[in-house]
């Protein structure tokens, strides 16, 4: 028994001392955390988010003037986004979103949280895959026509990929038998993947096949109070754009197939869209070209100011629907007698990846991305000096600095990544900054040696660089905003 002990123990150590090892490696979702040993006499020093683990791959990013993706680049927003690695293409209209683009849209998911819950709204989720049943009572069935996603499971019943919710949202407050006028108004509203068959996918993000939207649905006790819920998303809308730092248009447009009495589109204006606006430059009347006559110049609202035409890209949309759908699948509410009342509705979309695209699409330049501040994927990197360099030994305060930084507020906690690739140039690694678009980029150079050591600074946003003290600099991102 002994001899065979004596050969199994170094074994059983050995395992041990590599389960041991593999425990100590820790990843994330976008990065290697690197952990850098600390010192006897140091607090225990966190995880780095390191470049070099960022899933970025660089075959997926060739899209220069010889690859074969050059020639399906339709917009800038689309080329930035395929050469920093945030998106890249699967089927027409569809993408795989990587990992960077995961995390804005995380973001800007927090920041739409925020404002729909701030005025009452309620999250679910409803299921994607609809029953032709419910469409065809709608009538949308065919009405939506080719757009429609149609299939058929096993047993030959017919479904729909759902490009919109109206039909299952009314069926399942219809089905609370039980909703008091107390409850109202109600406003759910969801986050998910739609569909829509479009015949000629184009412009990456702006239009696909496949992609992300928030769709709310609203139930009032009367006409009057569903006005007052419309108002108040309109609002919300109004905020987000504002906290995103995105000028966006409210302009009156047509209910289209979704029906409705009311309707308003927030278009970002750019000269890539596809919408025709006409803008008053006296008064706030805005409106879609489909609306009114192409060659009206005159503001129906303020009779004198002059329209002009413009382009922009939808990125919300509401529809105030009184009784279209509450109607047809009977979703009521006991009013105060105790009476079942048909509810009043209304529906407000964004689009969450097209909005993500089109931001890009108005505020980068030709050669890299700037990113609404809230939604970086990352808001700092810090770039080592090159390795074997006449600097080399500031890499190691490049290290701390990231630590610090991290530490230096919750709002700065995973938000700081290194570009540990110290075989590059500094000058190389800069170019790639500014084509993912971190809002504050730190080189750790010669200034970093220096009695007082100095960082040098650059805001991508207003292509400013300053030499800012250890104090300074923690001053200056102790202000940013993040979500």
């Amino acid at each position: 028994m002994e001899p065979i002990m004596n050969h199994i123990w170094p074994r059983v150590f050995q395992r041990l001392y590599r389960t041991s090892v593999l425990a100590r490696r820790t990843h994330s979702g976008c990065a290697e955390q690197a952990t850098v040993p600390a010192s006897t006499n140091s607090k225990r020093i966190k995880p780095t988010l390191l470049v070099s683990r960022l899933y970025q791959p660089s075959n997926l990013r060739d899209v220069g003037p010889d690859s074969r993706l050059q020639g399906e680049m339709t917009c800038k927003s689309q080329r930035l986004m395929q050469q920093a690695g945030l998106i890249h293409p699967s089927n027409p209209g569809c993408y795989y979103y990587l990992p960077a683009i995961v995390r804005s849209m995380e973001k800007l998911v927090r920041v739409i949280d925020q404002e729909m819950q701030g005025i009452g709204g309620q999250k679910l989720d409803m299921p994607s895959l609809c029953s032709a049943h419910l469409w065809k009572t709608s009538e949308r069935w065919d009405l939506m026509g080719k757009e429609l996603f149609r299939l058929k499971d096993r047993h030959g019943a017919e479904y729909c990929l759902g490009p919109t919710h109206e039909e299952a949202v009314t069926t399942l407050v219809a089905h609370q038998t039980t909703l008091s006028y107390r409850q109202l108004p109600l406003l759910l509203y969801q986050i998910t993947r739609k569909f829509r068959d479009e015949p000629k996918p184009k412009f990456g993000l702006l239009r696909g096949r496949e992609f992300y939207m928030k769709d709310m649905y609203s139930f009032d006790v009367s006409e009057e109070a569903a006005y007052e819920t419309y108002e108040s998303v309109c609002q919300a809308y109004t905020r987000l754009f504002a906290r995103l730092g995105l000028r966006c248009v409210q302009v009156q447009a047509d209910t289209g197939n979704i029906g409705g009495k009311l309707s308003h589109e927030f278009q970002l204006p750019a000269d890539i869209g596809e919408d025709r606006l006409l803008v008053c430059g006296r008064c706030s009347f805005s409106a879609n070209v489909e609306t009114m006559s192409s060659d009206r110049t005159d503001c129906p609202q303020c009779k004198t100011g002059k329209l002009v035409e413009s382009k922009g890209i939808e990125v919300g949309h509401t529809f105030y629907l009184g009784k279209k759908y509450s109607h047809i699948f009977s979703a009521t509410f006991s009013n105060a007698q105790n009476k079942p009342v048909i509810a009043e509705m209304g529906c407000y979309g964004l689009g969450v990846t097209r909005i993500l695209a089109a931001a890009i699409e108005v505020l980068s330049t030709e050669e890299g991305i700037r990113w609404p501040g809230l939604l970086a994927p990352y808001q700092v990197c810090v770039l080592p000096p090159k390795k074997g360099s006449k600097v080399d030994d500031a890499a190691v305060l490049a290290e701390e600095l990231v630590h610090t930084l991290g530490e230096s507020g919750p709002h700065l906690r995973g938000e700081v990544v290194l570009d540990d690739r110290t075989q590059m140039t500094i000058g190389k690694r800069l170019k790639d900054a500014s084509s993912l678009g971190y809002p504050y980029v730190i080189v750790v150079g010669q200034g970093a040696l220096e009695e007082t050591p100095r960082f040098e600074v650059i805001c991508q946003e207003t292509s400013e660089t300053m030499f800012l003290s250890k104090d300074g600099l923690l001053d200056l991102l102790g202000r940013v905003e993040t979500v």
